[in-house]
């Protein structure tokens, strides 16, 4: 399989587009979770708002 950390790390010379790619789906799941946070907390406020 791997010999070391370091083996694994450079994925058989895949390592750009292995760790490009893990790093574009974080960022994206990164972003959705933070979209869909924000749109929770503005429609909390105006439910909040129609209650008054």
């Amino acid at each position: 399989m791997w010999d070391g950390v370091g083996d694994f790390l450079a994925m058989g010379g895949h390592a750009p587009y292995v760790w490009g790619s893990f790093g574009m789906v974080a960022a994206v799941i990164i972003a959705e979770w933070l979209l869909l946070r924000r749109r929770r907390n503005r429609i909390f406020s105006r439910l909040g708002r129609r209650s008054r």
